[in-house]
């Protein structure tokens, strides 16, 4: 088995945590930040995931009594991002909200602009 094939999962996760972090740090408008933090947390979970994966592991809920322990994917990373996807998704809300209230108060989501008038 060759480097890319075994650590795909790996290079598409850190991939999207660089993009998402590259949209946060660099664009000035609000809905495109918001879009570069969901961009990261999906990053984050895969992350998480591909942490807990075992190839040709059994799910340990399904697994019989004479299975080894070592063969079983780990359920703890699926229970958390499950978890952090309902947070995010609540989060990722509440931040479109203030965005809109941004927008309503400034007239701009633009960051360069909302830094302007503050000051």
């Amino acid at each position: 088995m060759n480097f890319l094939s075994e650590y795909t999962y790996y290079i598409g996760a850190f991939s999207l945590i660089i993009i998402g972090l590259y949209i946060i740090l660099v664009k000035k408008n609000l809905m495109k930040v918001i879009i570069g933090f969901s961009i990261f947390d999906t990053g984050i979970y895969l992350f998480l995931i591909t942490v807990g994966y075992l190839r040709e592991g059994t799910a340990p809920v399904f697994s019989k009594s004479g299975l080894d322990a070592g063969k079983m994917v780990d359920p703890v990373p699926q229970a958390l991002v499950l978890t952090a996807i309902v947070i995010g998704v609540a989060v990722l809300a509440l931040a479109v909200i203030l965005a809109i209230k941004i927008y309503a108060h400034y007239g701009t989501i633009n960051l360069r602009k909302i830094k302007e008038q503050r000051w």
